[in-house]
């Protein structure tokens, strides 16, 4: 049952991310819900969680997203449990949580993407990215992080 409940919030979020938010993109640039869910799950559920709704959310994204398969799976796949492995260090109703978890979880998640293409054998501006797509992604993501971060907490309470 919490399989089914998780995989709609994932679906939700893919949904709202595809069809919403680009209408609100600044310069392009528009939030990550489903890295805000990974995170948020992650911190709240653990690593095993993390790593499982990361695989989903990112697997998902590149079946919608056309571009390179399995970047955003990877990616999110290592956020997730990167992320997992902090849940019993952080305080979970604390405010700030969502606002430092999303803030590094964007650096994290942006590193690896780039990393994997210059793998992959792209040629990537590291310091045009973070300028011109990391920093304005870091602010999108950290304002959607704390509603989204709420409902995460409140789903994560359902027994």
């Amino acid at each position: 049952m919490k399989a089914v409940l998780w995989g709609i919030i994932v679906v939700l979020s893919l949904i709202i991310q595809s069809t919403v938010m680009p209408l609100l993109a600044f310069h392009g640039i528009r939030p990550d819900l489903l890295l805000v869910v990974v995170v948020s799950s992650s911190l709240l559920l653990g690593k095993d969680q993390g790593v499982s709704i990361g695989f989903f959310s990112g697997l998902l994204q590149d079946l919608v997203g056309g571009n390179i398969f399995g970047l955003n799976t990877l990616s999110k796949l290592i956020t997730g449990y990167l992320f997992g492995m902090a849940e019993r260090k952080v305080f979970k109703e604390h405010i700030l949580l969502p606002i430092l978890a999303m803030s590094v979880a964007t650096f994290c998640h942006s590193a690896i993407t780039f990393i994997l293409l210059v793998l992959l054998g792209y040629r990537v501006e590291f310091m045009s990215a973070i300028v011109n797509t990391v920093i304005p992604l870091l602010i999108y993501n950290v304002i959607v992080a704390i509603p989204i971060h709420q409902v995460i907490y409140r789903v994560s309470q359902i027994k």
